[in-house]
């Protein structure tokens, strides 16, 4: 038995999102499968590095499938791409130890955001980034994004009612470059809670036009509410850049 591990990127604008639905062929992860078990005769099931919303783009996704294929690993990538859509692409394909998995193995990620800041909007951008035309306080967000950094309990940030496992996360760093009208946010982390960054997004921004002060990053991490948090933005404008592994 091999098992294989797939870099994929992906343009999530058409797409209900990562996770197969039963109800729906409008999925990344059952695009993958249906081209993957037709190529070898199996029924394969890939297990991705976590899901990533209806919208959500992907430079860097991993996932990984176990085959009994003798398939060389340039055939299948050429199978792949030329009967997977346009909007999917398997970039890289290795061959890695039987015990390795894609999510349980990951230990960080990296995603951008992308905000494009003018008032009027992009016709190129419209499904790559979010249209904010309000004035943002680029100094003030940055000192909103050192708040961030480190080692919290991220619930207050998240979509979750309630978990039974830990929300504590750590952000290494979030960074803010801008070219133009396109801000481009980056959150490097050991991990990422559901909608965690859109709803950082949210609250950066709204921090940006004075909506809501400073200090109530400091409020949603000791009260853990999600209302006090900002809004969750759109997702066309998150990417998965990239997953990280030891």
């Amino acid at each position: 038995m091999r098992n294989i591990k797939m870099t994929i990127e992906y343009d999530g604008a058409r797409y209900a999102g990562w996770q197969r639905l039963g109800d729906s062929d409008k999925t990344i992860q059952g695009k993958i499968e249906q081209i993957l078990s037709d190529m070898t005769g199996e029924k394969l099931e890939i297990v991705g590095s976590g899901r990533t919303d209806a919208g959500t783009h992907a430079k860097g996704q991993v996932a990984n499938f176990k085959t009994e294929s003798k398939m060389e690993l340039l055939a299948m990538r050429s199978h792949l791409i030329r009967y997977l859509p346009q909007d999917i692409i398997v970039k890289d394909l290795e061959e890695v130890p039987e015990r390795f998995h894609s999510r349980y193995h990951a230990n960080g990620k990296q995603y951008s955001y992308y905000v494009w800041n003018e008032v009027v909007p992009s016709a190129f951008e419209r499904n790559y980034s979010f249209h904010h035309p309000k004035p943002l306080d680029i100094k003030k967000m940055k000192a909103a994004c050192e708040k961030l950094r480190g080692e919290h309990d991220f619930i207050g940030f998240s979509a979750l009612k309630k978990s039974k496992k830990s929300t504590v996360r750590t952000i290494q760093d979030i960074s803010i470059e801008k070219e133009g009208g396109l801000l481009h946010f980056t959150f490097i982390g050991d991990g990422f809670l559901h909608k965690m960054v859109r709803i950082m997004m949210g609250t950066l921004l709204e921090i940006g036009t004075g909506e809501i002060p400073l200090e109530t990053i400091d409020e949603i991490f000791e009260s853990g509410v999600r209302s006090n948090a900002g809004m969750t933005v759109p997702s066309q404008g998150l990417f998965l850049d990239e997953v990280y592994y030891q």
